[in-house]
């Protein structure tokens, strides 16, 4: 029995490969003679960084950048080894993820990206010739305004200042001015490693898909919206780029559009531009059953999460896939529309959600072992159907 399992991040809880050696663990309690490979993976959010740099054999920096509320935080950036050294891995979420916002602050209409941007700086003063931002896992909604801004773009407002932090600004933008660039910018190639289904504006926009869940209200989801498109609009009459329905454009709280339009950057498919170094597709033709999970699945997860990607590309080899999530969301079973064959919730009874995040762990490898019984015990079945068939 081979087993793959190909997991993403408990967002705030468990990392991708924290993720993968728990439900390992379950999963050679259930039936020891498994063959088990682990491939933890990443999607441009929290981890991505450090995954890469160990995938490549490359390294990590620090750096002490500005954090989405304003104050300096600690941060990193990785560059990559091998083939790949002159590449450094910006991960947007190491300097303006969700969880560097305390709950009791979480405001996108205030949070920044400056600090992604200082990193990029921080990555051209180490002699970075490729930059790849990945997206995910952010607590902003600034349309990469603070980014640009740190990398030496003006955004100027109505009153002829430059506008403060925060995606409400951008309602007061009335002009783009790119002559302060970083001049070494110009020699660089900066790709987004990003969700190609989100786009920056309308009924399916950033602000109103993903706003709630970084602490907007209804009032907040709506102003976020229409500074969004104020800054759509800005980008089009100053720079003739239409961003409002770009795929990908809706990236990090509209930091997708704010990278193309005023750095150039190409916005891909992050799993085009990450998964080839995990090597998945080598993997997925061995295996007998792939184990992937997520935080929690809904219908954002069929939209471009890695569950969805590992479903899909294990589907076109034949191989099962069950998906384990801490909780169960609207239109989750969107997700069996994409090679999922089964998802379970690894939630074993009532409790908080501190109490799941604290136990995530124990409850994965639980979860595991009971999907890995029930695996076995239907291939049992199927066998002894097939003997007396035969």
């Amino acid at each position: 029995m081979n087993v793959l399992i190909a997991p993403s991040g408990y967002k705030e809880s468990l990392d991708a490969g924290e993720v993968a050696a728990a439900i390992a663990k379950g999963v050679e309690r259930a039936c020891p003679t498994a063959q088990v490979v682990c491939l933890p993976l990443v999607d441009g959010g929290e981890g991505t960084s450090q995954a890469m740099a160990r995938v490549t054999g490359g390294s990590m920096h620090p750096a002490e950048v500005t954090g989405p509320i304003g104050a300096p935080i600690q941060s990193s950036f990785a560059m990559l080894g091998g083939k790949d050294e002159g590449t450094a891995v910006v991960e947007l979420a190491a300097a303006a993820g969700l969880k560097m916002v305390p709950r009791d602050r979480r405001d996108p209409t205030r949070t920044t990206t400056r600090g992604v941007g200082e990193l990029m700086l921080a990555a051209l003063e180490r002699g970075a010739r490729r930059i790849v931002v990945g997206c995910g896992d952010s607590g902003v909604n600034d349309g990469g305004a603070g980014l640009a801004q740190a990398l030496g773009a003006r955004l100027v407002g109505k009153d002829g200042s430059d506008l403060p932090p925060g995606g409400l600004a951008l309602a007061q933008l009335e002009h783009i001015d790119l002559r302060g660039l970083d001049p070494r910018l110009a020699d660089v190639e900066i790709d987004v490693a990003c969700n190609m289904e989100n786009v920056l504006t309308g009924p399916g926009g950033v602000a109103r898909v993903f706003g709630p869940q970084k602490g907007a209200s209804p009032v907040d989801v709506e102003r976020l919206s229409d500074a969004l498109d104020h800054f759509a609009s800005v980008i089009e009459r100053e720079l003739g780029l239409d961003v409002r329905l770009m795929p990908g454009g809706g990236a990090s709280g509209g930091a997708g559009a704010g990278l193309h339009a005023l750095l150039g950057a190409r916005l891909r498919s992050r799993f085009d531009v990450l998964l080839p170094y995990f090597r998945l597709e080598e993997h997925l033709p061995r295996a007998d059953l792939v184990i992937t999970a997520e935080g929690g699945i809904d219908f954002k997860t069929a939209r471009g999460k890695i569950p969805a990607e590992v479903g899909d590309r294990a589907k076109a080899h034949g191989v099962p896939v069950i998906v384990l999530a801490g909780t169960i969301g609207e239109r989750a079973e969107d997700v069996l529309e994409h090679g999922v064959d089964a998802y379970f919730s690894t939630v074993s009874c009532p409790e908080t959600l501190e109490e799941a995040m604290g136990n995530a762990a124990d409850e994965l490898a639980l979860a595991a072992e009971n999907v890995m019984k029930t695996f076995l015990a239907g291939a049992a079945a199927a066998g002894r159907i097939a003997e007396a068939n035969a």
